[in-house]
């Protein structure tokens, strides 16, 4: 049976697979991480629409203490 756990937006924002689900992204960034109860670990849910969530998913990853959060280029 097929999971209806979030997965990562498709984009360059997203959480890789170190994540240790620590809240911190939720707090810190909400609306922009969801929790993955499957794998245990956070997802981008949707990109940054704006230049102020950008600046959140940019603080959350600068924060993120197994620095999971990633933006490619």
């Amino acid at each position: 049976m097929p999971s209806n756990a979030p997965v990562n937006a498709p984009g360059p924002f997203y959480v890789d697979e170190n994540c240790i689900d620590c809240d911190l992204c939720h707090e810190t960034a909400p609306g922009l991480f969801a929790r993955n109860e499957d794998e245990g670990r956070s997802v981008v849910v949707r990109p940054p629409a704006d230049d102020a969530e950008l600046e959140l998913y940019r603080e959350a990853a600068e924060a993120c203490p197994v620095e999971a959060i990633r933006e490619d280029d």
